[in-house]
């Protein structure tokens, strides 16, 4: 008798702790995790990193268990070089917190982006050109923030958009930096600390802010003011048959766009934030053939 009301009560015990791990908003659980893959750039809410045991306790240790908002950066045909310092610059930012009224600056947090940080060269835009700079694909980094704070309905306090239109983002969502002269910041006008997680997998870049509280509905418009058609740039290469023409980087129109937010509060009260103008100029076309 004495037997079996031991064994009772064990089994209570075990069910009632595991009541309460299951409860537990940062408990590691050792499965796998299914996350959110998407074809294009956007927002997310399945996210690589929710089991992992360094972002439950850096999760836990600020009290931050709401996801604010969560997006995806999805890059097509990188340079090897290029993704490296995308997850480089992913790995940096994990874990950053942005106390409340504090700016947050990319170039301060995660730069500069040279070599002794183990940057590698990866391609830039300088000007109207497509050159390599170490460091280069950081502003993919500088994208995914300025959507995420964006969506998180946060204060922008400086952002610059590319030269050029680039092709993983809608126009008028794109931010670039260098180092010294061009950054991204954004201010945490929330009344608590916000946690910045990243993780870069393969050609996709995913990050998500977390805090105590879900921020309203946040959606993008833009408007396109003027476009400018891409014109075509030929090169000669003379391996290749007689009249054939391949395209070695596809161009993109050059526009000016003026873009803003529209927020609804959870009681459906609307408000129009403007977001500027961005003014992009084209990109050509790069296209060998064989005159």
């Amino acid at each position: 008798m004495k037997k079996k009301l031991y064994a009772l009560l064990a089994l209570a015990a075990i069910v009632l702790i595991s009541h309460f791990i299951l409860k537990s908003p940062y408990l590691e659980v050792s499965h796998i995790v299914e996350f959110d893959v998407p074809e294009i750039s956007g927002a997310v809410s399945s996210l690589p990193w929710a089991d992992k045991g360094d972002f439950l306790k850096a999760q836990k240790d600020i009290d931050a268990p709401v996801l604010m908002a969560a997006y995806c950066t999805v890059f097509d045909d990188p340079l090897p070089s290029e993704e490296f310092n995308v997850h480089l610059a992913a790995d940096s930012i994990a874990g950053a917190i942005v106390e409340p009224n504090e700016v947050f600056s990319q170039n301060n947090t995660i730069g500069p982006y040279d070599e002794h940080k183990g940057y590698k060269p990866g391609q830039s835009y300088s000007g109207s050109e497509i050159i390599d700079t170490i460091g280069g694909g950081v502003c993919k980094m500088a994208t995914t923030l300025y959507n995420v704070s964006v969506a998180s309905n946060l204060v922008i306090v400086e952002r610059y958009n590319h030269f050029m239109p680039v092709s993983y983002v809608p126009y008028g969502q794109d931010a670039t930096v260098s180092y010294g002269s061009k950054d991204l910041k954004f201010k945490n006008n929330t009344e608590f600390p916000i946690l910045i997680w990243a993780e870069g997998i393969g050609n996709r870049l995913y990050m998500g802010f977390y805090g105590k509280m879900k921020p309203p509905k946040v959606e993008w418009n833009h408007k396109v003011l003027n476009k400018i058609g891409a014109p075509k740039v030929y090169e000669t290469n003379p391996s290749l048959p007689k009249s054939e023409e391949r395209i070695l980087v596809k161009g993109m129109p050059g526009a000016k766009i003026e873009s803003w937010v529209v927020i609804t509060d959870s009681e459906g009260k609307t408000e129009t934030k403007y977001m500027g103008i961005s003014q992009y100029w084209p990109m050509p076309y790069i296209i060998e053939k064989n005159e």
